[in-house]
């Protein structure tokens, strides 16, 4: 078990934070609670009330957004040292949740209430550091509106295989969920794949066979 203190193990994942004043961090590690949760846990869900905002020391959540037919649409993840911007404006416009967020794996994180939130808003450097996290979550949600709203699932699922080795060990229902798509649509693709010699199926396994007409399909 970790010897660290709560205030240790933040700056050490979220160095910005060596920025607050002594009494800040102080409070933050004195006041933010530990969580450990195992893999496949809802730590929030849509219409709940946000709790805290969480600084994750291990493991990963998955943010996504559901639809009423069971579709899902991952938007983004949240390893440590970093944080969750939906939280972020549930805290700061006093909203419930508009996503869902569920662990990938085993997960520990520390809560920090909503009234040392809004507390320690009044610090520069923390202020800065929600702001930063916004913007760079921003930038990366207009890209996956582009690829939703612009590029074919095709060219989509082409670029998802490429990059993770020659052999992938997943399943098509985890495929469709990265992807926002449903699974018979991502097998007739992948079928489609084979039969063109640009990947070989097996159970829970994809063979990249022509990597070269992959990144064709992905560009389009």
């Amino acid at each position: 078990m970790s010897t660290l203190t709560p205030g240790d193990e933040l700056a050490a994942l979220y160095p910005v934070l060596a920025g607050l004043p002594d009494a800040a961090r102080r409070r933050l590690g004195d006041h933010a609670r530990r969580i450990s949760v195992p893999a496949g846990t809802a730590l929030f869900d849509e219409r709940q009330a946000c709790q805290g905002f969480p600084f994750v020391l291990a493991g990963s959540i998955r943010v996504i957004k559901a639809a009423p037919s069971g579709r899902e649409l991952p938007l983004y993840r949240v390893a440590p040292g970093e944080t969750c911007i939906i939280s972020s404006a549930c805290l700061l416009g006093h909203a419930a949740y508009n996503a869902r967020g569920v662990t990938e794996t085993d997960t520990t994180l520390l809560l920090l209430p909503d009234t040392d939130f809004q507390s320690l808003l009044a610090e520069p450097a923390f202020r800065d550091f929600v702001f930063q996290l916004f913007s760079e979550r921003i930038a990366d949600l207009m890209q996956l509106i582009e690829e939703v709203a612009f590029r074919k699932l095709d060219q989509r699922l082409a670029a998802l295989l490429l990059g993770k080795g020659q052999r992938l060990h997943t399943t098509h229902q985890q495929l469709a969920d990265e992807l926002g798509s449903v699974r018979e649509i991502v097998s007739r693709l992948l079928k489609g794949f084979a039969e063109q010699g640009l990947v070989a199926l097996s159970r829970e396994q994809i063979e990249i066979r022509d990597a070269a007409g992959l990144r064709r399909v992905a560009a389009g």
